[in-house]
């Protein structure tokens, strides 16, 4: 340890308030690596405050010491985006002790909490008020609602419900200064300048730490009906999804696409999960609507479902008749990234076109894969409702590493560029994080980078929050 680095832990003890800096290496080693492995850090220490005002108190002595700050929530990106660097330089602040529900408001259809509070804590106390909170992600037992909000997830209904910033009202903030934003009013209409809030949501720990939010919260649903459906292809998906638009209308909450590799992968490598359907099909979509009313909502899929079938876009179909049949649907789904990690290493993209460029993307997306990717095998799959596709391609479990390495960059290359000529994104719901900084560079216009550092640079003067994520360093 340096002098330096043994002065800067003195003064941070002296500094920090009391029990919130953590010395237990079994609790520490866990939050150095990121969920995928990708990246392993490690921090001048780690804090894990327990109020808003123990934030402002970390965040004041590191921007006057101009130590870099690495927010974490449940540790969940998929971008490397909570992880601190190798250099040991950097102060990790931990969110997951500030879990106080604040306040839920059934009459405002609204709640707020604290950042620290997982997604299913959120869910259940939205439930417990006789209310319903959207957001659904399958990691909804360990993300946390700060990270949801920093990353601006999607998940399973962004379709109906939109993605987390749809879903805020307001959040408090702890800015790089330690001064502390608070915007918490829960009001659907506050027309009062920028969007503050908004900047906030997606930031990624760039420009503040997210302490809590207020959310927006629906009437508990009365109602469900679940389809899992077999279609030839991704152009007779997206008709599928424009008819059942015409009948079911905003009752649609998720519209998942899947290839028949997905359903033979998370079959062969997750135990319990079963093929819905007797025969194979090349592509499938798990569709479910609802109501928050005592609507009969299964004959009104099934008669939608009739008509497309009628039509030629329907192969064949299966309802759920009950609970424990939709949770085995859904089950399928959810376990396709775990059967896809299980089966062996591969290449992931989180990309989005517009639903009317799906189909064409795909068709070319797949032609480059078997060109150029003879040893890999894609799977296409994910919230085909709202553009959003993870476009993988995966390699058998014996692959050498150097293979992988050789064969990624070529690949993120051909399809980011391919999503970009369909009027695209590279980054749908996962965010930036670490691993898509030179993406954004490449992507992003001059303009908007330049507004993005700009801002920054309001916020953050001297750079010390999550350097090294979202943007690039700039010269």
């Amino acid at each position: 340890m340096s002098l330096d680095t043994a002065s800067l832990l003195r003064s941070l003890r002296s500094a920090a308030p009391a029990g919130v800096l953590i010395d237990d290496e079994s609790a520490i080693a866990p939050m150095l690596v990121d969920h995928r492995r990708l990246y392993q850090g490690r921090a001048l220490a780690v804090a894990l405050p327990r109020t808003t005002g123990e934030v402002s108190a970390l965040l004041a002595w590191c921007n006057q010491q101009r130590v870099a700050v690495v927010p974490q929530g449940g540790n969940t990106s998929y971008c490397g985006g909570a992880t601190p660097d190798e250099s040991g330089t950097q102060l990790l602040i931990g969110l997951q002790r500030m879990r106080r529900v604040r306040g839920v408001d059934a009459t405002n259809l609204s709640m707020t909490v604290e950042a620290g509070c997982t997604l299913a804590e959120v869910q259940q106390a939205a439930a417990e008020a006789g209310c319903y909170f959207p957001l659904e992600l399958g990691s909804a037992g360990s993300c946390r609602i700060g990270g949801n909000l920093a990353t601006n997830a999607g998940g399973l209904n962004v379709l109906r419900y939109g993605m987390a910033r749809a879903l805020a009202l307001g959040v408090e903030a702890v800015l790089a200064d330690g001064r502390v934003f608070t915007h918490l009013r829960a009001l659907r209409k506050d027309n009062t300048g920028y969007d503050l809030t908004g900047l906030m949501i997606g930031s990624e720990g760039t420009l503040g730490i997210i302490t809590a939010a207020t959310l927006k919260l629906w009437p508990a649903v009365r109602t469900t009906a679940t389809a899992f459906v077999a279609v030839a292809d991704v152009a007779a998906a997206v008709a599928l999804l424009a008819r059942l638009r015409e009948s079911a209308g905003e009752r649609i909450n998720s519209f998942e696409l899947l290839p028949r590799i997905a359903i033979e992968l998370a079959v062969k490598h997750v135990d319990g999960v079963t093929d819905p359907l007797s025969t194979a099909h090349p592509w499938y979509v798990l569709c479910e609507i609802s109501s928050f009313t005592d609507e009969p909502l299964d004959g009104l899929l099934e008669q939608a479902l009739a008509a497309a079938s009628e039509a030629g876009l329907v192969q064949d179909a299966a309802l759920a008749a009950n609970e424990r049949q939709r949770a085995q649907l859904w089950r399928l789904r959810e376990n396709v990234p775990e059967a896809q990690r299980r089966a062996g290493p591969s290449v992931k993209h989180d990309i989005s076109v517009p639903i009317a460029a799906l189909a064409n993307f795909v068709a070319r997306g797949s032609a480059w894969v078997r060109e150029h990717v003879p040893g890999g095998t894609l799977v296409a799959y994910g919230h085909a409702g709202d553009g959003n596709l993870h476009f993988n391609v995966s390699f058998p479990k014996d692959t050498a590493s150097e293979i992988l390495s050789r064969e990624e960059p070529l690949i993120r290359r051909a399809i980011h560029d391919l999503v970009s000529a369909e009027g695209g994104s590279f980054s749908a719901e996962h965010g930036i994080g670490r691993l898509k900084v030179g993406e954004l560079e490449r992507y992003a216009s001059p303009v908007t980078l330049a507004m993005m550092r700009e801002i920054k640079r309001a916020l953050d003067p001297n750079g010390i929050m999550n350097p090294g994520k979202l943007l690039a360093a700039t010269p």
